[in-house]
């Protein structure tokens, strides 16, 4: 019998599901199943009635869980203890809109970890690290903000972005025929809003400035019907299921991608901070950025080096560079539609 195989049970005891279980203990499910037969044998116990339609505990089962759960925590802390990490203090960790749902699992053997409740805008979470609110958050950073609050981070997770259309159409749509939502309300949208503007800047999507909210939620549905143009999601929105009527199609020439990151702040001492960080950050996820349509603000702190923007990709002028445009405001029915000045460096784009 091993530890890991009481620490399988107690998983499909749990779930009363073997799918689930897997899926919380990053296993092949047939793996899981041999596991829980092997540990039946040695114990001579059968622990679970399975069917095609349901998993049930055995009488058996249900005696011996409370000792298998016991007997797991019990060597989680002796893992901790023999690390020198346990700390009554738990390691405090923030985030935006994503979290791993296995990272509270993975910190089980090392250090204790509290998901803060208190769900924030990235910028906000990345001060609260550096103020000593946090320990760790799940943010959206850029290398300025890295210099200027003392922090590190390492690359956690990719959302590759599309935009939301009316109708049915569900072809790529070219990033410069795309609108981007503003939102006046800084102190929520900071983070949205830079890249936003950078984006509309690189690739001449236009800029439309609402004060409702609306860069998500039923609110940006809305603006995506009166606009009636490919309006670019925000990552809050990434999995958000869109009503009828509305569409999702890929964003092309160049594809936007939004990072997330682990942060912390630079010279942590913390023996159990230090050791979540090396839990979290042993992988690091394929970033995307290798295909030549990807985009990235040119601050964004995962950004390959060499990596190009598509102002990078336009052809040098060889004639005389004309006056950049002003920018033009159309109004749509509470929102305000802004196209960016053009890069002085590129060809005048005639009027959509």
């Amino acid at each position: 019998m091993e530890l890991r195989q009481l620490r399988y049970f107690v998983t499909v005891a749990e779930e009363l599901n073997f799918g689930r279980a897997a899926e919380r203990l990053h296993i092949a499910g047939p793996s899981l199943s041999q596991q829980i037969k092997a540990l039946e044998r040695d114990l001579k116990v059968s622990l679970f009635d399975r069917d095609r339609r349901s998993v049930t505990l055995t009488a058996g089962g249900a005696a011996l869980l409370p000792h298998a759960r016991a007997l797991v925590v019990q060597a989680d802390e002796l893992r901790r203890r023999a690390a020198g990490l346990l700390t009554s203090e738990p390691v405090r960790i923030g985030y935006v809109n994503w979290c791993p749902t296995d990272w509270a699992e993975q910190a089980a053997g090392v250090a204790q970890l509290r998901v803060d409740t208190w769900v924030m805008p990235s910028h906000t979470q990345a001060a609260r690290v550096a103020d000593g609110n946090l320990d760790l958050a799940i943010c959206w950073v850029q290398t300025t903000d890295l210099a200027s609050l003392s922090l590190n981070a390492h690359l956690i997770g990719v959302d590759r972005l599309y935009a939301l259309s009316v109708g049915s159409d569900t072809s790529p749509v070219e990033a410069s025929d795309t609108l981007v939502l503003l939102d006046a309300d800084e102190a929520t949208w900071s983070s949205w809003n830079r890249y936003a503007e950078r984006f509309a800047a690189d690739t001449g999507a236009r800029i439309v400035r609402v004060d409702d909210g609306g860069v998500t939620g039923q609110a940006f549905f809305e603006h995506v019907r009166r606009l009636r143009r490919p309006v670019l999601n925000n990552p809050k929105g990434q999995d958000t299921q869109e009503p009828s009527g509305l569409v999702r199609r890929s964003v092309i020439h160049p594809t936007p991608l939004w990072t997330w990151s682990l942060v912390w702040r630079q010279g942590e001492d913390s023996p159990a901070v230090r050791a979540l960080i090396g839990e979290f950050t042993r992988e690091t996820p394929e970033l995307g950025a290798d295909d030549e349509e990807a985009w990235l603000p040119a601050t964004d702190p995962h950004r390959p080096t060499g990596f190009r923007t598509e102002a990078d990709r336009r052809p040098s002028p060889t004639t005389r560079r004309p006056a950049p445009r002003r920018a033009e405001r159309v109004k749509s029915r509470g929102a305000e539609e802004v196209s960016p000045p053009r890069d002085p460096g590129s060809a005048p784009r005639s009027s959509r």
